[in-house]
């Protein structure tokens, strides 16, 4: 993949044949020949929402993620359920600045680059298999 404009219709047809998305919107999203954002905010199946930001840019013949922020709350947005993202607040970590809160701000772990569309059946895993 080395078209960002497709990369983005890629991430929006995944979103529409997704099992647990049950509606979405598309906030942002612009794409240049070398590099694209998208934020997208989403109800999931069991009432869930998801806002997933991610900036990426074309590396050699590939698309990579660069810097992202995903975030999984309950339905009533009042409890974290997961928020992955690259904001650099916790350089003691392995794989700096990458890393995921589970359940509250303060239990982190370290993580990895994450896509939209990476989160997005991480997701799927979790609630398709409850």
């Amino acid at each position: 993949m080395n078209d960002p404009a497709v990369y983005l219709s890629e991430l929006e047809f995944a979103l529409l044949a997704s099992p647990i998305v049950s509606e979405y919107r598309v906030v942002r999203s612009w794409a240049n020949t070398d590099d694209g954002y998208i934020r997208i905010r989403a109800r999931l199946m069991n009432g869930d929402f998801l806002e997933a930001i991610e900036y990426f840019a074309l590396q050699g013949d590939q698309i990579v993620t660069v810097d992202y922020r995903h975030q999984w709350m309950d339905g009533n947005r009042q409890s974290l359920r997961q928020r992955w993202d690259s904001t650099r607040d916790h350089p003691a970590l392995p794989d700096f600045p990458y890393h995921v809160h589970t359940g509250d701000e303060k239990t982190v772990s370290p993580s990895h680059p994450l896509s939209v569309l990476e989160v997005l059946k991480l997701i799927e895993g979790t609630l398709l298999s409850a």
